[in-house]
């Protein structure tokens, strides 16, 4: 029995790349516009990250009606800061209520502009129940890059790493603290991540260290009950962003204190100024930083090189520890089936700025590249749905006006 096959398939509109949150609103934005899509997931279910690879006591940093989608907000009795499983709940039935079938355990192996034919061939593969293989190239006009900042893991290189004897997982890879009892757990980053799994390992009472290798802005995630979030995005409609920033280290400075003594030292550029170039999110804090002036969470400098039971820091200080975890961030991986170079740089991230990089030339898009968060993702996929649905629309009317010619002309040879 052949156990491989090769397969094409045209696809009467877009195909979007992903079905994690910016891929699924995309395709509500669509079928809105009444436009045909083919969503492509290389995993077996929708928002695979959020899934498979968060700790169980996640939840959205930013209140929910800056994280809903377009089209269709979240319950009304969800609470302020959902849930995980609350959130992949409210995922799993916009699916639903858009009717968005992805097509899974489709990994995309390349993607290219087909010049000579003005159409993009996106090649994908998949394994068959039988143990086979089937590879399918879709051929469509508009193509959507939906896959994200967080694709891949990031794992940086470590002397001797391979040589410590405890457990190393990546971030994606902790589910809980609840195994960690007892443990010295090294945590290696200090983004909300780091700062949320080193809390929840405190919580479990294991004994964490968090690496703290460079400088850092700690924001309070509410200001006498205000979202910190919240207060930025209204100052800065009125105010420059130098001076949003100025006001927001002035307000974490009267609300959490001076935590330069405690190893977290603030970047000289401003939060939301450093978001916008380097693409690094302030951590809002939700309880870490009383632990680490409390000394439940040792914050340390950066690492120097691992041995078969400990590690050794920066400083010259040995650390004996029981298992390290990675809270070292995620990477696009545009580059690595995409080809092409004009509109997405070496970094999988658009080349233009935001607001400007949703649209591509040759009828490609990207949705979900801001570093904005779900509102970003959100912001782009309307744009992104109502510039092929104009397309769209013209076309389909162009060729109701030509067949209607045709049908009068019928009528009237027939007399």
């Amino acid at each position: 029995m052949d156990l491989f096959s090769r397969q094409s398939m045209w696809v009467n509109g877009p195909v979007i790349i992903g079905a994690g949150p910016s891929g699924l609103a995309v395709g509500a934005c669509l079928k809105e516009q009444g436009v045909p899509f083919v969503i492509l997931e290389r995993a077996d279910c929708i928002a695979s990250l959020w899934q498979k690879r968060t700790y169980n006591r996640l939840k959205l940093h930013l209140p929910k009606k800056f994280c809903q989608l377009p089209l269709l907000p979240f319950p009304a009795h969800y609470p302020e800061y959902p849930s995980k499983s609350q959130f992949i709940e409210y995922l799993e039935n916009y699916a639903a209520h858009f009717e968005i079938n992805p097509k899974f355990n489709e990994c995309v192996q390349t993607a290219k502009y087909d010049e000579t034919l003005g159409l993009w061939r996106v090649r994908t593969s998949a394994s068959t129940i039988e143990g086979g293989k089937v590879e399918v190239e879709y051929i469509c006009r508009w193509l959507v890059v939906a896959t994200g900042e967080n694709a891949e893991r990031v794992v940086p290189e470590f002397e001797g790493l391979s040589e410590f004897k405890g457990e190393v997982l990546h971030a994606c890879d902790y589910k809980s603290g609840e195994n960690y009892k007892g443990k010295r757990v090294l945590v290696v980053g200090c983004g909300n991540s780091g700062m949320e799994l080193s809390l929840d390992l405190c919580n479990h009472n294991a004994f964490p260290s968090m690496v703290v290798r460079r400088s850092v802005h700690v924001l309070p995630r509410e200001v006498m009950g205000k979202s910190t979030f919240e207060m930025i995005t209204l100052l800065m409609k009125w105010l420059p962003l130098w001076l949003v920033d100025k006001l927001m280290v002035i307000i974490a400075w009267l609300v959490l204190g001076n935590i330069d003594k405690y190893g977290l030292k603030r970047p000289k550029m401003g939060p939301i100024q450093l978001k916008n170039t380097d693409g690094k999110t302030p951590v809002l804090d939700i309880g870490a930083l009383a632990k680490i002036k409390s000394g439940d969470i040792k914050v340390v400098p950066g690492i120097n090189k691992f041995s078969c039971g400990g590690v050794q820091l920066v400083d010259g200080h040995n650390l004996e520890i029981d298992a390290v975890v990675l809270a070292t961030g995620y990477r696009s991986n545009v580059p690595s089936w995409l080809q092409e170079s004009e509109f997405f740089s070496n970094n999988g991230f658009p080349r233009a700025p935001f607001p400007n990089g949703w649209k591509g030339k040759a009828g490609l898009y990207a949705v979900g590249f801001t570093r904005r968060g779900l509102a970003g993702a959100s912001s782009d996929a309307v744009r992104i749905a109502g510039d092929i649905g104009n397309v769209w629309k013209e076309e389909t009317k162009k060729i109701k006006q030509k067949s209607a010619a045709c049908h009068r002309r019928c009528i009237s040879q027939q007399f």
